[in-house]
């Protein structure tokens, strides 16, 4: 008989962290990989070498079952390739171990049956569908590596070389198998995700609501007189917020991908009307998507693609092509005006701001929604003006002219003009907020922890430790420059969050949503003491265009 799975023995929440973080690092590795091979300059000479092409061609060809007694040519070069390669090979190494480790969380995950919603246990579900997203982008661009078979099986046929035994390197059937499985990754990572479809098509139908509120055209900004101070002046001095307060400041754009990818792996489910309604606006909005850095997909040719090769859904392939004609007329137009209304209230943000920094404190939401839109819409306009479509798919459509904004310094200047007032006045928004902790939410949590019971031993003492550790902050604190730091209490939120989602917990977030409003609204309290810089560059970092 099998034992019940204890959910909080899996360490799901420092799993989906660790994991997220390497991710991070194996898309780096494997994007540098890529340039260097698309690179004449920086890949191995033998890879480009005439005298050696057709040992080169007879490794792709006949990859990855490769006979070393026809590489005869290139014995001779088998210490220096192992030597120029091994860093090639070894990155895709870790690229199977990661994927393996991913595996296995997702199928934990599954077994454990978890309820994601982002607007009750927003870091965890944040962390799974960044996971998500990481690992099919990973998968994508592997697939982009041009000399990957060239590496992987001259490197193997330089092993077997230099060995007495000619064994091949242990972990070559495998990457081989990997390689080969991934031609045509989207194909491949659906059947892989049928398993992991539930757990993922729930997550993703949490964005529902969030998204038709944040994806509103600049009309609808404007008749809302959004990140506006000024539009009810009787309410100046209340502090912005809402029960989703990480929610407000999510990017747009990350939601996006995470919508695109994440139905297109589970596209069964698009026969919903939920799935399909989110899935064919976030596809209207652009005809481009980023993977990693300056790496993007054309997504609609992609999916048409996809799904031309599946049986069956040859409506679901001309429905892309009409989201991407759509994308086409009328996205330039939408993101051309949301700019426009954004360099208007950033500007009105910050010339009030400036001159009255003590709302810093109360409607700081409203500065990090601000950067965090601007920031999209700059990210979007450069995509697009850099990956135009080819000039038969333009037809009459004046894209090239619609992606020239001249105003854009003037967006980028309002925006480091916010940056600037939030180093500045760190000070400010960290008086009122220790004061708001310590005042407020440590008062609100107590009475909220009050009728709760049974609770797990981990359960209480994360809550109590939360509790007690905001009330004891006072401004003191901040005036004597003491350094705080809340990413434990955050760390354990998130460890909570894990062990809520299980449905059999008592302390199940979808019956105590009130909890998980208070305590997510409490954490970005935090932040607004201990990781203004972070957050800054959570909402509004532009750095890659220095890297490129």
């Amino acid at each position: 008989m099998a034992r019940p799975m204890v959910i909080s023995q899996q360490k799901l929440a420092e799993k989906l962290i660790i994991l997220n973080d390497r991710g991070t690092g194996m898309l780096t590795r494997i994007y540098n990989i890529k340039k260097a091979c698309a690179d004449p300059k920086s890949k191995p000479s033998f890879l480009s070498d005439k005298t050696h092409e057709s040992s080169m061609k007879h490794v792709v060809k006949k990859f990855p079952n490769i006979d070393i007694k026809s590489l005869q040519p290139i014995f001779h070069l088998r210490s220096e390739i192992i030597k120029s390669l091994s860093l090639y090979y070894y990155t895709f190494v870790d690229l199977l171990d990661f994927k393996d480790k991913v595996g296995e969380l997702l199928t934990t995950i599954d077994a454990c049956q978890l309820q994601l919603d982002i607007g009750l246990n927003f870091d965890l579900t944040k962390s799974y569908l960044d996971l998500v997203f990481t690992y099919v982008s990973l998968m994508v661009l592997l697939s982009r590596v041009d000399d990957r078979k060239a590496v992987l099986g001259l490197f193997n046929a330089a092993h077997e070389m230099s060995n007495e035994q000619h064994q091949s390197d242990p972990s070559f059937p495998r990457l081989g198998q990997l390689i080969i499985e991934y031609e045509n990754p989207f194909k491949k990572l659906s059947d892989e995700f049928v398993p992991h479809s539930k757990v993922l098509v729930s997550a993703l139908l949490s964005l529902q609501e969030l998204y038709a509120r944040r994806n509103l055209s600049a009309q609808h900004w404007r008749s809302a007189q959004m990140l506006s101070l000024i539009a009810n002046q009787n309410q100046m001095l209340n502090p912005a917020q809402t029960n989703t307060m990480p929610c407000e400041y999510l990017s747009l754009d990350v939601m996006e991908r995470w919508i695109v990818f994440g139905f297109t792996l589970c596209y069964p489910y698009l026969n919903q009307g939920a799935a399909q309604g989110m899935w064919s606006v976030a596809l209207q909005s652009g005809w481009t998507t980023c993977l990693f850095r300056d790496e993007v997909i054309h997504i609609h040719g992609c999916l048409q693609s996809f799904f031309e090769g599946i049986k069956g859904q040859n409506k679901r392939a001309a429905e892309v092509k009409d989201y991407f004609n759509k994308a086409l007329e009328v996205s330039t137009r939408v993101h051309r005006e949301r700019r426009k209304f954004l360099r208007t209230a950033l500007k009105e943000l910050a010339t009030i701001l400036a001159d009255q920094p003590g709302l810093l404190g109360p409607k700081a939401l409203f500065v990090f929604m601000g950067l965090s839109l601007a920031r999209d819409e700059v990210i979007w306009l450069v995509r697009h003006h850099d990956n135009l479509p080819s000039k038969q798919a333009q037809g009459k459509n004046k894209l090239v002219e619609d992606l020239v904004d001249r105003q854009l310094p003037e967006l980028l200047f309002h925006m480091e003009e916010l940056r600037a007032l939030v180093r500045k006045y760190n000070q400010v928004l960290q008086r009122y907020y220790v004061q708001y902790l310590s005042g407020y939410d440590a008062v609100a949590l107590d009475l909220e922890l009050q009728p709760l019971q049974n609770l797990t031993e981990e359960e209480s003492v994360i809550l109590s430790a939360m509790c007690n550790t905001i009330s004891t902050l006072n401004v003191r604190q901040v005036e004597e420059a003491d350094l705080f730091d809340f990413r434990g209490m955050r760390i354990d939120w998130c460890r909570l969050q894990a062990y809520a989602a299980d449905g059999k917990s008592t302390l199940n977030l979808m019956e105590h949503k009130g909890l998980a409003f208070l305590v997510n609204t409490i954490i970005f309290h935090t932040r607004m003491v201990d990781s203004l810089d972070e957050m800054l560059v959570e909402t509004s970092d532009l750095s890659l265009f220095l890297l490129l």
